[in-house]
């Protein structure tokens, strides 16, 4: 696994790079069972890669619209400027399994990289906390109100991801 950057956060260390998930990931994880997972037929699902050194990686998918807050947005981007384009947060996937990374390398535009690396810091601290905020609720640990829990994750992937993440 290539790394595309080292990132601090909060005196915490993240490796980070760039992957497509695999086709045995599809395989594992079908649209009629996962319907919250972006399966879009012969598209791939590239996305920041996260080692945040637990026992599983978090995987943010890039997209090309979004229209809600649970996600870094794209400001100075071509696309961005024709629709909302950025990481998607409430479309995580979380894997332990390194064989659903494909070996195929993920190509993303140019300007989102570019405004993807220049903000890494932020984005791997947003993304960690989606994570973490939902996993202290669900264990009880520290609960959200209903209507904030529901407008966060109601759309969410992360259910699916419950034993990976040991909840």
């Amino acid at each position: 696994m290539g790394i595309l950057a080292f990132c601090r956060v909060m005196k915490l260390e993240f490796d980070v790079d760039l992957y497509l998930l695999s086709q045995k990931f599809t395989v594992d994880y079908p649209p009629e069972k996962f319907p919250e997972l972006m399966h879009k037929h012969g598209r791939p699902y590239t996305c920041l890669l996260i080692d945040s050194h637990d026992d599983y990686f978090i995987c943010v998918p890039f997209r090309s619209d979004i229209h809600h807050k649970n996600a870094f947005l794209f400001t100075n981007t071509e696309r961005s400027k024709r629709s909302h384009s950025g990481l998607d947060f409430s479309k995580i996937v979380i894997i332990s399994d390194t064989s659903y990374l494909s070996d195929e390398s993920a190509i993303v535009d140019q300007d989102e990289y570019a405004e993807m690396k220049r903000n890494l810091p932020t984005i791997v601290n947003r993304a960690v906390n989606y994570v973490d905020t939902y996993i202290n609720h669900i264990t009880g640990k520290k609960t959200l109100h209903p209507r904030e829990f529901a407008r966060r994750y109601q759309y969410s992937t992360l259910p699916y991801f419950h034993d990976v993440m040991g909840i």
